[in-house]
């Protein structure tokens, strides 16, 4: 076989291992039991070479259990101990600092073996709704709180499964089943990625996975630096402040261009917070190298050495560095805003490429239901944990407006209110888009939206609140305008904070407005006919395409009378 056609082999094996992979999270979706997977797609899934490095990844996922998984495998290793590695093994954790950086992502390694001889790792990651503890929220004071750990070790030993493991598991948790068959979702998913491994490298006739490991790592790495290497060579700082829990969080950022990496530094960035918004390094790492590589490297798949360029520091025991036993259950709340602070700093080196700042933070809340407790309940009341996922605007691209309501950077789905319902003893009572809350601009910020949350008849409730952008809404870039606030209230009137567990009593209901992602550029430079458009859409009011936009009243009434004819949509 000529050189050439060894390349043109490796490729399509570099394909084949991609396709493997996004089976492996596709069976994971089809399995799992937790809607926050099923539904949201809140889930990873990945292929490792014998080392520990990862070869391929799903398309399927989130950055920040796929990229904070790319180190985790590494810790698998040296935990379990390669004399220990064997043939029917299946390794778990929920370790947040060498998983993906909170107790409620279980992750699992399973080594692959071919004719005897042990050829690579699948991995895989996935939120659960429960892990015992104070429930997924902000309000503990130390990880010891949060819920069960679960250290490295094996789950199944040889095939074996650990049944004392899968007893502590569900003595510990308050929906047993739905654990437990997430951890048998996740194991069954791996051993679907082994399979179709095997068939390839049967095809292929491989006895291992050096060569291709080889190719793919060479040829990621060189592609990465050679993007690196033309931008210019300078240093920029970034600075964002968000809501924080008690109060408000600044993050500060340099970013680096030095030939052949990208360095992110957030030295100056706040401490440690006494509740649990705090981020372990290994999930704003995630998030930093995110921000870089879509930026300037997005269709070269993700993989260890496509990852290795961007090196991230951050002091320990900041807000993005936290050290055990910090609390860390919601340290998405911080990481997922990591991108906008390197983009704050990325845009003084290549103006015109990254986004205005997005609603950043999943509009997540999770729900307790309970029989009422202020009356006799009905015999059918029941206990219920609902998690649901939830997303703001994201923020206007230099030529394109922000997506409505979509998930930058995590990436996750918004959940159907049927999954939702379907899950516990709770009502949507209203779903649908916010208007004018995307931020004015050349490109409009995306749209966010509102929700209305309450219980079926003879529950009561705690919400588990998850907001951030209440009191620091996204900013616009290059002129462009902020994006709307986040705004939480109860039906009646009472306030409510934007983190933390809060009662909801019988009959009452939450009502909330998600935030919307900020403009990009000078809005008086924005087209006519998309300003028209956005009006008879219903994603701004006339006041908005009147006061931002500068529209004439003549042209907002055309608009409306063609939209009352149905001639505009």
């Amino acid at each position: 076989m000529t050189n050439e056609h060894s390349n043109v082999a490796y490729q399509v094996m570099w394909n084949r291992l991609i396709s493997v992979v996004e089976e492996q999270a596709q069976a994971l979706v089809r399995t799992a039991f937790s809607t926050s997977v099923r539904e949201a797609g809140d889930l990873s899934a990945g292929v490792y070479d014998v080392g520990g490095q990862m070869l391929a990844q799903a398309v399927t996922g989130t950055p920040g259990h796929v990229n904070a998984m790319a180190d985790a495998v590494a810790h698998f290793i040296r935990r379990i101990g390669r004399p220990n590695i064997c043939e029917g093994d299946i390794y778990i954790t929920n370790d947040p600092w060498e998983g993906t950086g909170h107790l409620h992502d279980i992750t699992m390694v399973t080594p692959s073996f071919h004719n005897g001889t042990h050829v690579g790792f699948f991995a895989c990651t996935a939120h659960i709704v429960d892990i015992g503890g104070r429930g997924f929220g902000a309000d503990a004071h130390s990880v010891h709180e949060e819920g069960l750990y679960i250290p490295i070790m094996k789950f199944a030993d040889k095939g074996t499964v650990d049944e004392t493991l899968t007893r502590i598991i569900r003595g510990n948790v308050r929906e047993p089943d739905q654990l437990i068959g997430d951890v048998y979702a996740l194991a069954t998913c791996n051993e679907i990625g082994h399979r179709r491994l095997i068939e390839m490298m049967n095809e292929f006739d491989l006895v291992d996975l050096a060569g291709i490991a080889e190719f793919i790592l060479d040829n990621s790495r060189r592609a990465t630096i050679e993007r690196i290497a033309a931008l210019p060579q300078q240093s920029a700082t970034g600075e964002m402040t968000v809501d924080g829990f008690d109060s408000p969080i600044t993050l500060k950022v340099k970013v680096s261009v030095e030939g052949d990496k990208i360095v992110s530094d957030f030295t100056g960035t706040t401490g440690l917070d006494k509740k649990g918004i705090n981020c372990p390094l290994v999930y704003t790492k995630a998030y930093a190298c995110y921000a870089l590589k879509v930026a300037i490297a997005p269709e070269i798949p993700n993989n260890a050495a496509s990852l290795a360029p961007f090196e991230i520091v951050a002091p320990e025991n900041s807000i993005v560095n936290a050290l055990h036993p910090a609390p860390v259950a919601l340290r998405h709340i911080v990481g997922h805003f990591v991108p906008d602070a390197v983009f704050d700093a990325f845009d003084k080196i290549v103006p015109g490429l990254v986004p205005a700042e997005g609603a950043g933070c999943l509009c997540n809340f999770q729900v307790s239901l309970r029989p009422r407790t202020d009356a006799p309940a009905p015999i059918n009341a029941r206990r219920s944990e609902v998690l649901t996922f939830n997303s703001g605007g994201s923020g206007a691209r230099p030529d394109h407006d922000g997506l409505n309501a979509t998930a930058f950077p995590s990436g996750v789905m918004t959940m159907p209110i049927e999954a939702t319902e379907h899950a516990g003893p709770v009502i949507i009572w209203r779903k649908e888009l916010r208007p004018d809350s995307g931020g004015a601009g050349k490109t409009r910020g995306g749209l966010g939206q509102y929700m209305e949350v309450g219980a079926q008849e003879g529950h009561e409730f705690d919400i588990q609140a998850m907001f951030d952008r209440v009191d620091h809404p996204a900013r616009g870039r290059r002129g462009g305008g902020a994006g709307a606030p986040t705004t939480i209230v109860q039906d009646d009137g009472g306030t409510m904070n934007g983190k933390g567990k809060q009662f909801v009593a019988h009959g009452r209901k939450v009502v909330m407005a998600f935030p919307g992602g900020a403009g990009y550029g000078d809005p008086s430079e924005r087209s006519v006919d998309l300003i028209k458009r956005d009006l008879a859409r219903g994603y701004i009011s006339a006041k908005t395409a009147a006061q931002d936009y500068n529209l004439s009243v003549a042209e907002i009434d055309e608009v409306q009378a063609a939209v009352a004819k149905g001639e505009m949509i």
